[in-house]
């Protein structure tokens, strides 16, 4: 094992704070994301590419500061990132077929993850760092697995495969995409906030102790099955066609299948459990630069959630109301509301050291999709369509979507489906089959009798 300690070209950061919004206070969550590569990174260049990221990104080599028992700064130090490289020699091979959301109590994951100590960082350590990367060697196939742990304070999806972005074009010798990074942020105020959304904001309102929420967690091992859907591209094409064209996305339209098909196959005449609504993760940066422009680095995402479905069978009907509430929050006026309501609330969970509850609510799903970004091109170092990015961990009934990862047979690499996605979400033990049967026959009939 190796280990190295790599610190930003030139000195940007200053020791200047950076002060954290209630909505990014994440404070006890981190994201972990793995990417595997058919061949080597060659570790100097890789640590020359961090370096120079580095220094545009100096809010990266920060420390997370308590002050004041009510403020929570990052303040930019410009400490080094630590690299960590392993090598394995029990692996023959990265499993060619394996899903991209891997299960949490099946993690197959976690040996290839050098995870940020959330603890330590929240106690203020001067040494915990608020991102850890770790490269592992396969021995027996040459592949090299780059393994990150990220600080959810530091930002949401957007922000870490932005700066991944920017580490893999450093890499290959070309300019960093625009917009580069911008780390100030809106400070929300209570005046701002309307206290008739608490109701709209149960995963804030219900929050819980950080015992009651491991304990719910845990017990979905008990209770519940990771279900692992892949979509093509035709499909979706089809599945868009048949939600209403575009005047919904492809994202619209795959959520309202699953949606359709849970009421229709799963909660048929139980309305005590059938889908009524959905709440979807949205991301608002470029709505307004007075609210986050198109290249903060912060938690920019907030949960919307979608008026009742008009018509809970129906595939149009479902699409178009996640449309319509999506849309809605488009609106500078209503988000700055929603935004400093949802702040107040974070910063009131954060203070009595509870954490967000991300258990199921009645009629409810949720949809947490980074459909939009293309994670394996996005980091490749390269490796065009040879890249592939895998995550861990979802809820009942919350829908995780990606693109599709690139697949090899043997030694070669298949021609890739850009326009594919899969789906992982918990379904409750006695539902599964029901559902995968359901599933496939729509598969196999082409979705012709899926109701519009």
């Amino acid at each position: 094992m190796a280990c190295y300690l790599v610190s930003p070209s030139a000195a940007t950061g200053r020791n200047h704070r950076i002060e954290l919004a209630g909505i990014d206070l994440w404070v006890i969550a981190r994201t972990d994301k793995i990417f595997v590569y058919p061949s080597e990174l060659n570790i100097e260049q890789f640590k020359d590419a961090l370096s120079r990221t580095l220094s545009l990104w100096p809010l990266i080599t920060g420390r997370l500061l308590l002050l004041d028992d009510n403020h929570y700064v990052i303040e930019m130090s410009d400490n080094p990132i630590p690299i960590t490289y392993v090598e394995n020699i029990d692996l023959v091979t990265w499993p060619t077929d394996l899903n991209i959301v891997s299960d949490v109590h099946e993690n197959l994951l976690e040996p290839f993850l050098d995870g940020i100590q959330i603890i330590n960082m929240i106690s203020g350590s001067p040494e915990e760092p608020l991102v850890r990367l770790k490269f592992t060697r396969i021995v027996q196939s040459g592949e090299w697995i780059m393994g990150v742990s990220w600080a959810h304070v530091l930002g949401d999806a957007a922000a870490l495969l932005n700066f991944l972005n920017n580490i893999s074009r450093m890499y290959q010798n070309l300019e960093p995409l625009e917009p580069l990074p911008i780390f100030e942020r809106r400070i929300w105020h209570e005046d701002e906030a309307d206290q008739t959304f608490l109701p709209l904001m149960k995963h804030l309102t219900h929050a819980g102790s950080l015992q009651e929420m491991f304990q719910l967690f845990g017990s979905w091992q008990h209770t519940h099955t990771q279900l692992n859907l892949r979509f093509s591209g035709e499909q979706l094409e089809k599945l868009r066609e048949l939600a209403g064209g575009k005047t919904v996305t492809i994202q619209d339209s795959l959520s309202a299948y699953l949606i359709l098909t849970l009421n229709t196959h799963c909660y048929r005449n139980d309305e005590r459990q059938c889908i009524q609504r959905a709440n979807t993760v949205v991301n608002f940066r470029g709505v307004s630069n007075s609210i986050a422009s198109v290249g903060q680095v912060s938690n920019a995402i907030f949960m919307m959630l979608s008026e009742n479905f008009e018509d809970r069978s129906s595939l149009g009907s479902i699409a178009k109301t996640i449309r319509q509430s999506i849309t809605k929050s488009r609106d500078p006026k209503f988000l700055v509301t929603w935004l400093a309501t949802a702040n107040g609330l974070m910063r009131k969970i954060v203070h009595e050291n509870r954490t967000v509850n991300w258990g199921q609510f009645p009629n409810e799903i949720i949809i947490n999709s980074n459909f939009r970004y293309d994670w394996s091109s996005l980091v490749d170092f390269g490796y065009t369509d040879q890249c592939r990015m895998y995550t861990v961990w979802t809820g009942p009934l919350y829908f995780r979507v990606f693109r599709l990862n690139p697949k090899c047979n043997g030694p070669n690499w298949l021609p890739r489906d850009r326009k594919g996605a899969e789906v992982a979400f918990l379904i409750e033990n006695s539902l599964k089959e029901r559902f995968l049967s359901a599933c496939q026959k729509d598969f196999d009939e082409k979705f012709v009798n899926v109701k519009q």
